[in-house]
């Protein structure tokens, strides 16, 4: 285990406050799903057993410490600190904690529901919740440990903001959850284009009109979007059809009719 790993789940051991989520973040959306949050918790490192049973939604466990058994419909699993393990609705399931390296856990459940149009049928993050063929133990953690963390500083001390804060945390959670049993395969999406030129555009616009008062130089607008200052210059007729100097007398003297006006 490296040493960020071991930081990590650290974190999350200290994270008992998590349990405190209830009534705070009942209910977020990602991803054109519903969620409903149905139970947050937390296990201290000492022996233990949940027996047989099942739910209704899907209920995840995040181990920090020690070891155990997960066993689902009459097969075991072993899991470890560093081991994220999955219950889907309706898996008849149990965990039985080492005697000797009691197992410690944080856990969350859920339910998930299309809102619209349903995106199961695709690929994505939530196939590694959905779809049955996918495995029911992982060591992708992710950004799990440290959203753990999040959630759980922000149910100990809430403030102004929390509900927003809280609930983009949720999604964020599940997200990640489902990533954590997903293939490869499922995340992978196509390439997103990127158009520098665009925003390297706009961040001028932006320093032109935000500066109108003060003695501007072609070097100084350049430096914003770091390019040289020919090929600012060049990038900038291209895209907005208008010298940069031009384009800023032409604001300064649209700024000064409006203050006439």
């Amino acid at each position: 285990m490296t040493d960020d790993h071991e930081v990590a789940l650290d974190r999350v051991a200290r994270a008992s406050a998590f349990v405190g989520l209830t009534g705070l973040l009942e209910s977020g959306e990602a991803d054109g799903f519903d969620i409903d949050y149905l139970s947050w918790g937390f296990y201290e490192p000492t022996y233990w057993r949940n027996y047989a049973h099942t739910h209704s939604f899907f209920e995840v466990c995040l181990a920090y410490s020690g070891k155990g058994v997960f066993t689902v419909e009459g097969t075991d699993h072993p899991v470890e600190a560093g081991t994220v393990f999955l219950a889907r609705p309706g898996d008849v399931h149990e965990i039985v904690s080492s005697t000797d390296f009691p197992l410690g856990i944080a856990f969350w459940g859920f339910t998930l529901q299309p809102a619209e149009a349903t995106p199961s049928s695709r690929p994505g993050w939530w196939s590694g919740l959905v779809r049955d063929d996918r495995p029911l133990v992982s060591t992708g953690l992710g950004a799990l440990p440290g959203l753990v963390a999040a959630l759980a500083d922000g149910a100990a001390a809430p403030r102004s903001g929390y509900r927003a804060q809280l609930k983009a945390l949720g999604s964020a959670l599940v997200i990640e959850t489902g990533r954590a049993f997903a293939t490869a395969d499922d995340l992978e999406i196509d390439a997103i284009a990127t158009d520098r030129s665009t925003s390297a555009v706009a961040a001028m616009e932006r320093y032109l009109a935000d500066n109108l008062g003060r003695d501007l130089t072609v070097r100084e607008v350049a430096a914003v979007a770091h390019l040289s200052e020919r090929h600012a210059a060049r990038l900038f007729v291209q895209r907005t059809g208008t010298p940069l100097m031009a384009a800023l007398r032409r604001l300064r003297l649209e700024r000064a009719a409006h203050l006439l006006l």
